[in-house]
């Protein structure tokens, strides 16, 4: 007793009142007011992103919690903690003296410490501090440790909690924050882990399974220990029966029922996402913690992620995802030695819908697995990208349309020329290279003279070249910049050389599913959108990144874009077998890159533009006399390559809309030709030359 007395009086230096009473209204005039961190702690919950219509990509946390008030907890939950965890706590103040004899004295008679006389609100207090300490060990370490000034401390922050909070609210909080074992904080987490249920479903047996696990997670551990899981139960049962909070029947049959556990394990991160979602919800944690919407500094868009407790609405639309998820499986092998990645973007919104590649989403290699994102930039979680080839022709034709030339601007497009002297944004880029570059077409019937729409037609690559020459450079780089090329995938500057013309620079496939995006909604681009909205649990609204949009070029530019590039898939055009299902128009564009270590086919419809890229994971194998989806093939291009997998997937997401058509332009067809040298058919030779290809 005399230690005790000591210990409050001296020791903790409470107030005579307190010290006499210990009430909850007793009064601490002397304390500092409670900080909001204990009243309404921020507590770590998991976040949960879905896709457009509401089904769950994935569940992702630092904790695993989900925070519930206290209507939505079962009654025997309540009931259930407070018996078997401090039975007085609706009589007692923050500090049991009671409480406190008893664990002396019991102690005493046993030589041991092995009884504690802590009251909720103080333990109340230590998992405060404990989830305050977040990650850091030391932190952590430092809010368990048992020492007076410890003690004394949560003694002060319990007694004067017991003032500013009810007991009903120190037990929501509570029962929000303990740890029940098996990564689940809080009650509503505990019985999704290991009853697969909400809390207020739960029977007194399941209530009192969840109560007994507070004092020793592991001891009590159900799925490992059932026996003593059930001994320990039935502990707490007994104790709910003495307080008066379940009647005998109740507790008998209580007992008598068995575990019945229903264990789901852990899902935690984007690891657990449904099949190819891996890769988007990952895209959804790097926009978060990435975009100044979230917090004006990295370490705020951190804690915003890592505190969780939202509910991510995406963009993605699942039909969509499906459709370029098959598609690509279907066309090339996670075991193949080239991968492929599709990306699809609404026009007019920006909004990613679909994100797929055919290497699946984690760490094992020997499974092919990989967590880089194949669609998109480095930043984002992707690699360096990889040569659009001929699918960023049409930039320049952007640009020089923009620039007041006709649509049938004509060129000599000889079979090779020397890259001619172009002016850049800063000065003039002038051909140094001893013997001079040389850039070639495709085949040797590949002569001009051409007009656009024909040598779009056939990717011819000298016709684009000095196109380039009479725009300038600087203008196909502003042209890209508008169309959100503003760098590199690596994130490494955009340069002005020639051979921009013709794909030299990486881009990602979703960085070109936007450009084309663009042009399938006359002109207006908009920046990629991957989240519709964020909630918190209790449904407040959190701001998201605003859509960006604005005007790259006019809508006269834009009909002629779509008039040019539907001849792609027209007649002799690269891509002339890649039609889709109902005769719906689309327009597209071809490309491979230097040596064949990239394929591309780009296109659209008005409702919806798909990048697929097809190649090497790390860039570097060349598409030459290798087996893909086990067929053999001596080389690839776009229209055989990522051609099919483009329609394959377009057909299935665009199964049941409405057929819509592109706003067109009146373009005439050039003069028949007289030379037979200059024609072409389009067909891909038996061998081809080095550099950028169709």
């Amino acid at each position: 007793m005399s230690v005790v007395s000591g210990v409050l009086m001296a020791g903790l230096a409470l107030p005579a009142a307190g010290a006499i009473g210990l009430t909850a209204k007793g009064t601490a005039e002397d304390f500092d007011d409670v900080p909001d961190d204990f009243k309404t702690p921020p507590l770590t919950q998991a976040t949960q992103i879905f896709d457009a219509k509401g089904g769950l990509i994935a569940k992702v946390y630092e904790r695993d919690r989900t925070v519930i008030p206290a209507d939505q907890m079962s009654p025997f939950m309540r009931y259930a903690q407070v018996d078997i965890e401090d039975a007085r706590f609706y009589e007692h103040g923050a500090v049991d003296l009671k409480g406190i004899l008893r664990a002396v004295s019991k102690n005493a008679e046993s030589g041991t410490t092995s009884q504690g006389a802590s009251t909720l609100t103080q333990q109340y207090v230590k998992n405060v501090n404990v989830e305050k300490a977040g990650d850091d060990q030391a932190a952590v370490l430092e809010a368990q440790r048992k020492t007076l000034g410890r003690k004394i401390q949560e003694l002060k922050v319990a007694i004067k909690l017991e003032e500013e909070l009810s007991k009903d609210q120190i037990l929501t909080n509570y029962l929000n924050i303990t740890y029940y074992g098996n990564g689940a904080y809080g009650v509503e987490a505990a019985s999704q882990r290991y009853f697969g249920k909400s809390n207020k479903d739960l029977t007194v047996a399941e209530a009192a399974t969840l109560a007994g696990l507070v004092q020793n997670p592991s001891q009590y551990d159900p799925k490992l220990h059932p026996q003593a899981a059930q001994n320990r139960r039935d502990v707490v049962i007994g104790k709910m029966l003495e307080s008066k909070h379940i009647t005998a029947d109740q507790a008998k049959e209580a007992k008598a029922a068995p575990l019945g556990l229903n264990y789901r394990e852990p899902q935690n991160g984007c690891i657990t996402a449904k099949a190819g979602m891996g890769f988007f919800c990952d895209y959804v944690r790097r926009v978060v913690k990435q975009d100044p919407a979230f917090g004006k500094s990295a370490e705020e868009r951190k804690k915003v992620w890592d505190t969780g407790g939202l509910n991510i609405q995406t963009t993605l639309d699942p039909d969509k995802q499906t459709a370029a998820q098959t598609a690509a499986s279907g066309n090339v092998r996670v075991t193949d030695s080239v991968s492929a990645a599709v990306s699809m973007v609404e026009p007019g919104t920006g909004k990613i819908l679909a994100m797929a590649q055919t290497r699946p989403y984690g760490l094992l290699k020997e499974k092919n697995q990989t967590v880089v994102n194949l669609n998109a930039d480095a930043a984002m979680g992707g690699g360096n990208g990889f040569q659009p080839g001929s699918t960023f022709k049409p930039v320049v034709a952007a640009a020089a349309l923009e620039a007041g030339l006709p649509a049938t601007q004509e060129y000599p497009s000889e079979n090779k020329i020397e890259y001619p002297t172009m002016k850049t944004c800063e000065g003039t880029w002038k051909n140094t290279d001893r013997p001079k570059a040389v850039v070639p077409n495709e085949s040797a019937s590949e002569k001009g003279p051409y007009q656009l729409k024909e040598a779009m037609a056939l990717s011819v690559n000298t016709y684009f070249v000095q196109m380039e020459q009479e725009i300038g450079l600087c203008a196909v780089k502003q042209m890209a910049n508008k169309l959100g090329i503003t760098a590199r995938a690596s994130g490494k500057p955009l340069e002005e050389v020639p051979a921009m013309a013709l794909g030299v620079e990486e881009m990602s496939p979703l960085t070109m599913a936007n450009v084309y995006a663009t042009f399938a909604a006359q002109g207006t681009h908009c920046d990629p959108v991957a989240i519709n909205r964020i909630t918190t649990v209790d449904g407040r609204d959190v701001p998201v990144p605003a859509g960006h949009c604005e005007k790259a070029f006019s809508e006269t530019t834009a009909r002629a874009l779509n008039t040019i590039l539907n001849g792609v898939t027209e007649k002799n055009g690269t891509g002339a077998a890649l039609s889709l299902e109902g005769d719906r128009q689309i327009a597209g564009k071809t490309g491979t890159s230097d040596r064949k270590r990239a394929a591309w086919f780009n296109g659209y419809t008005p409702q919806l533009a798909t990048a697929v890229w097809l190649g090497g994971p790390d860039g570097g194998v060349e598409m030459r006399n290798l087996t893909i989806n086990g067929k053999y093939r001596t080389e690839v291009f776009g229209a055989d390559g990522p051609g099919p997998i483009w329609r394959d997937a377009m057909n299935q997401a665009l199964r049941g809309t409405p057929k819509q058509s592109l706003p067109m332009a009146d373009i005439p067809d050039p003069a028949p030709r007289t030379d037979p040298n200059s024609t072409a058919t389009g067909t891909p030779p038996a061998t081809t030359p080095a550099g950028p290809q169709h």
